[in-house]
């Protein structure tokens, strides 16, 4: 093996429970992302900034055991954290389905789980980015935050380490003009980035007091609230209210209204209290959407602040 392919620190964790390791870490794969922190394949390889320092992780199953070889400075930390990560402290058993649809898909993916990254701003970069764009637009802009600001992440992966946010907060909100990222989210950015430590707290905290310091971000809202605790915080109840689409799916598939409000959406979803990011995951597995109607569309718009 050539230099920085031995791993700094690996082992093997068997596992107490059902895990479909690529569907959960899908889950973790925000827009943008995809083969530059992250990348999907035999083995999920995640590049991240520990509380010791950068690591590059990658995650396999090997029977009923999740095998995890870590680089870098902070390859202890992430070796240890890989069982929260996969979602060990996923209250899956409590879940209860209401409706046949929700059932059926709960057993055809019995291994999903809400995973828990516990970096809060790494995770609120793409949020921020995905602000009232498209799908498309998010994922050029995540892109390019990353190439501009990411580092080598060590190992053999070839991939690169989410900002810094120390270097995110001192840029200028001009910085972000060519990667077509306008001044209301390049201040949402840097505030976030100037507020990282404040934000990582969050980790520590009930579900409540999280959202409650994440949204005291201006420009940080409801939506991107909800797509950091889904994925930092392992929040399984963080549904994402202000989603161009996640209300006409959830009502569709609960209530056979093709169209819905957050309002609405938030009614039918009442009864899952607790897991109702895990019925938003769970229809986004099965592909369920609202039908569409007019002209198809050719561009995806993701959510608001």
């Amino acid at each position: 093996m050539g230099e920085g392919t031995i791993p700094h620190h690996s082992q093997t964790f068997p596992l107490a429970f059902e895990l479909d390791l690529p569907r959960t870490m899908t889950i973790l794969g925000q827009t943008g992302t995809a083969g530059l922190t992250v990348r999907f394949g035999e083995r999920f390889w995640r590049a991240t900034r520990t509380p010791q320092g950068p690591a590059t992780a990658s995650y396999r199953m090997q029977a009923d055991a999740l095998v995890v070889d870590a680089w870098g400075p902070g390859a202890t930390w992430a070796v240890a954290k890989a069982p929260t990560l996969v979602g060990s402290l996923d209250d899956v058993a409590s879940f209860k389905p209401q409706h046949d649809l929700i059932a059926d898909l709960h057993r055809r993916f019995p291994g999903l789980r809400i995973p828990r990254s516990e970096a809060v701003f790494e995770a609120m970069v793409p949020a921020i980015v995905g602000q009232k764009v498209t799908s498309t637009q998010a994922a050029q802009g995540v892109t390019r935050i990353l190439r501009h600001f990411g580092e080598p992440a060590p190992g053999p992966a070839g991939l690169l380490l989410p900002p810094e946010p120390a270097v995110l907060a001192r840029a200028g909100y001009w910085t972000f003009h060519p990667f077509e990222i306008e001044r209301r989210r390049a201040d949402a950015l840097l505030r976030a980035a100037g507020a990282a430590g404040r934000l990582e707290e969050a980790v520590g905290m009930s579900p409540e007091a999280a959202l409650a310091r994440l949204t005291a971000i201006p420009g940080i809202g409801p939506w991107t609230a909800a797509e950091v605790a889904q994925r930092a915080l392992g929040d399984a109840d963080a549904v994402s209210v202000g989603d161009y689409h996640v209300p006409n799916a959830v009502c569709w598939a609960l209530a056979g209204e093709a169209r819905g409000t957050d309002e609405r959406m938030l009614e039918l979803l009442e009864p899952y209290r607790g897991h109702r990011a895990r019925v938003q995951a769970l229809l986004q597995l099965g592909g369920i959407q609202a039908p569409k109607f007019g002209p198809r569309r050719a561009i995806r718009w993701v959510g608001s602040t």
